[in-house]
C-alpha cells in the first residue's frame, strides 16, 4: 500500500477514541474489543493486509502462517492476524516479527494470543493481541489464506480497510466510509482539544461537560 495514501496521513493524526467515536456517530462497528498492545507504548495505523487461521488439519497449507503476508508487506501497512481469539496457542512469533520489522510493516493485529513478546519489544514492532503465550502454532495451527475478507473480535474486516491502535485498544475503517470517518473524528477530536483548552483556562469540570458533552456526536 503506498505511504503518500492522504487517509492514513490524517488519520496518523487521530487516536482510537475519536475515530471509535465517529464510528458511533455513523453507526459503524469497529472496535476490536479485548484486543491490546503486549509491546508498550505504540500509535499505529496503516491499512489491513488480512491472515485467516484455522484449526491443523482443517486444510492443507503450502507455508507457515503469516509468511506470505509479511512478504508482501511493507510501510503503511498492518499484519491482521484473524485467530478466533485462541489463547492457548500463538498466531504469531519471534522470526515473523523479525520480518514484519525489516520490511517496515507499521504494527501487527493479532485476535488471539501471541509468543515471542520480548523478541518484538526489543525490535520496538508494535503488536497487538489477546495475550501473550509459549505455545508454539506448530500442529495446532494452519493459514486457510491471506488478504481475504476475515473477521476481527467480532468486526468485518476486509484487505485495504485502515486500522488505527494506541493504548485504548484497536479500530478497523471500512475503506468505503474511510472520508466520512475522518470528516467526523477530526471534528471530533478538535472539539475535544477546546474543551481541555477550557480545562487548563480553569474553567470547572461542569462547565467544560456540561448537556453538550452528551450530545457531541450528534453536532
Amino acid at each position: 500500500m503506498p505511504t503518500e495514501d492522504p487517509h492514513l496521513e490524517r488519520l496518523g493524526t487521530l487516536d482510537t477514541c475519536a475515530v471509535s467515536d465517529a464510528l458511533d456517530a455513523l453507526g459503524l462497528p469497529g472496535a476490536a474489543l479485548g484486543i491490546h498492545s503486549v509491546t508498550g507504548r505504540h500509535r499505529v495505523s496503516g491499512r489491513a493486509v488480512t491472515v485467516e487461521l484455522v484449526a491443523a488439519g482443517t486444510v492443507e497449507s503450502p507455508r507457515h502462517l503469516g509468511t506470505a503476508a509479511v512478504d508482501a508487506s511493507g510501510p503503511g501497512d498492518v499484519v491482521v492476524v484473524a485467530h478466533d481469539g485462541r489463547t492457548h496457542v500463538s498466531g504469531w512469533g519471534g522470526v515473523l516479527s523479525a520480518g514484519a520489522r525489516k520490511r517496515g510493516i507499521e504494527g501487527i493485529v493479532v485476535d488471539g494470543a501471541v509468543r515471542d513478546v520480548d523478541e518484538a519489544t526489543d525490535l520496538g514492532l508494535a503488536v497487538y493481541a489477546r495475550a501473550g503465550v509459549p505455545v508454539t502454532a506448530r500442529s495446532r495451527v494452519v493459514e486457510r489464506g491471506w488478504n481475504v475478507d476475515v473477521t476481527v473480535a467480532g468486526v468485518d474486516v476486509a484487505p485495504g480497510d485502515y486500522v488505527v491502535a494506541d493504548g485504548s485498544g484497536v479500530v478497523f475503517v471500512p475503506a468505503a466510509h474511510i472520508q466520512t470517518v475522518l470528516d467526523k473524528a477530526e471534528l471530533v477530536a478538535a472539539k475535544e482539544r477546546a474543551m481541555v483548552a477550557k480545562v487548563h483556562e480553569g474553567a470547572s469540570m461542569v462547565e467544560v461537560m456540561g448537556a453538550d458533552y452528551e450530545n457531541l456526536l450528534a453536532q
